[in-house]
């Protein structure tokens, strides 16, 4: 666990790949107005909680309940990006005496369910490592491309991200595990018992082609305060490529219970 800024408290839950490094740029830019405490998921370095698979979805939930209980914290804001929203939205209906405010950013929808090409990477985890990397590249590479024209600039953005990520490592089996466990829980039930204000976050469809944002709208639909904005000019993860935006936007909807959608940045193609 690892804990950032000062402000009210914030916590930030990963994606599929479990690391908190990931999202290194994220988590500075809300340091400026949160104190953050995130972690990476069970089973990984520096985890409260072991990946225990027999525990099922809830060792997700313990790991919150640990790092709030860590610091002392009763109540925070809970944000969750991409599988780290599914998390967050469990959370939020299983704990609404610890959640402020929910941020579920690129998250896969509640009636998401894994398709051709992840059911073949859930069946050969290993074997499925290179075609996934080049998959990944090729799905975010236009994202990058928006928010980074100039090649000067997005070359230094693949560079530090392509650093994290190699230094952060992954363990592609237990994100096929992962996977598995979301299998076992009702989301749509779930976020029907939600009771924290929440912001629903997205990037633009055509550049997002990891979660389909059109998913992402049934949150708003079963979350009875829930609203949806976009963050342009990005895909899923806008909240790396735009983090200080993506920050903003969070602090915002937390201070005034309001989210501004964002433009697309000046020089974006």
């Amino acid at each position: 666990m690892k804990e950032f800024g000062y402000g009210p408290p914030l916590v930030l839950l990963p994606g599929i790949q479990g690391r908190w490094e990931w999202m290194a740029p994220t988590v500075h830019a809300l340091a400026r107005s949160f104190r953050v405490l995130t972690s990476s998921l069970p089973g990984e370095p520096g985890s409260l909680v072991p990946h225990d698979r027999a525990a099922g979805f809830g060792m997700f939930l313990d790991l919150v309940d640990r790092m709030l209980d860590r610091v002392g914290v009763e109540r925070a804001v809970v944000c969750g990006v991409s599988y780290g929203g599914l998390i967050s939205a469990a959370y939020a209906a299983a704990r609404p005496e610890r959640v402020q405010k929910l941020v579920l950013a690129s998250a896969p929808g509640p009636r998401w369910k894994p398709d051709a090409r992840v059911r073949g990477y859930l069946q050969k985890p290993l074997a499925s490592v290179p075609g996934f990397a080049i998959g990944a590249i090729g799905r975010l590479y236009p994202e990058v491309v928006s928010v980074f024209p100039a090649w000067g600039s997005r070359s230094a953005f693949l560079a530090r991200h392509l650093t994290r990520v190699l230094t952060a490592g992954v363990s592609p089996r237990r994100m096929a595990e992962r996977i598995e466990l979301a299998g076992t829980v009702d989301f749509v039930a779930a976020c029907r018992r939600i009771s924290a204000p929440t912001l629903v976050i997205a990037g633009e469809p055509h550049l997002d082609r990891v979660v389909p944002v059109g998913g992402m709208s049934d949150y708003v639909t079963l979350i009875p305060d829930a609203r949806f904005t976009t963050l342009a000019g990005c895909g899923h993860i806008g909240m790396v490529t735009r983090a200080d935006a993506f920050a903003a936007l969070v602090a915002e909807f937390v201070r005034n219970g309001v989210a501004t959608p964002v433009r697309a940045p000046e020089n974006a193609s």
